[in-house]
């Protein structure tokens, strides 16, 4: 797995290795580093010049008030906020005293409180992402006419994976096209031959057809929405050949 090791057994993950005898290595190929206030600066973005924010994501929060306090910004307390889920809207409570505060959120999306975003539309928002970002935020603010500001504060960037010999694996999983980089990246003269790839997104299984290998798995799909599920439904097709032969 392309991914940190889950900190608890209670993971599908573990599940799935007692269940099927399987040996299951985590390994993160990418990590996520924030900008310093110096890079910050460079994009001569005027955080104060913004009224409301719009969160996807704990990591951009962690981010964000890590950059103001670097940069010794105070956010005022009349900011709104706007968080794609319960879960990040909650996450706030880490950085201010959230029932004192305008905010906003939807059931894993924004396009859940449009109505909401209309309302506040003569706000001028801000957008703390990752250099490696998805476009429906912005995509879904040029739709609705409201003003906006694109802030890089973090990017995911190749981990250091020299301390492995080789990649000597039966499967890969790859959760993100970053990951993909990074095998190359660490691993150049990487073949995969017998070696099957799994991935989830279609972001990630187009990079991994893009580098030119083969795609073995891929969720989600209609019936397996999981990985731990479209693996399971894997090994059991691939037991099932092997009987067979």
């Amino acid at each position: 797995m392309t991914q940190p090791e889950p900190d608890h057994e209670k993971s599908p993950f573990h599940d799935l290795a007692v269940k099927n005898s399987l040996k299951i290595d985590f390994r993160a190929f990418s990590h996520v580093e924030g900008l310093k206030a110096k890079e910050f600066r460079q994009s001569r973005i005027d955080i104060l010049e913004h009224t409301a924010i719009v969160f996807s994501a704990k990591t951009a929060i962690d981010h964000f008030f890590r950059l103001c306090d670097e940069m010794r910004i105070t956010i005022p307390d009349s900011m709104k906020y706007f968080c794609t889920s319960e879960s990040v809207a909650f996450y706030l409570q880490k950085y201010i005293v959230y029932r004192k505060r305008k905010i906003f959120y939807g059931n894993n999306s924004l396009q859940d409180i449009e109505d909401v975003l209309i309302k506040n539309k003569e706000e001028k928002f801000l957008i703390p992402l990752s250099d490696t970002h998805k476009n429906d935020i912005p995509t879904l603010l040029d739709k609705l006419k409201i003003k906006y500001t694109k802030a890089v504060i973090y990017k995911t960037v190749c981990s250091d994976l020299s301390d492995l010999a080789n990649i000597d694996y039966d499967l890969l999983v790859f959760y993100s096209p970053a990951s993909i980089k990074s095998l190359f990246t660490n691993f150049p003269n990487f073949q995969q031959n017998d070696i099957k790839i799994a991935t989830f997104g279609e972001s990630t299984a187009k990079a991994v057809k893009e580098a030119g290998l083969r795609l073995d798995v891929h969720a989600p799909a209609p019936q397996f929405p999981s990985m731990t599920m479209a693996l399971e439904h894997y090994i059991k097709e691939f037991n099932k050949n092997c009987k067979a032969k």
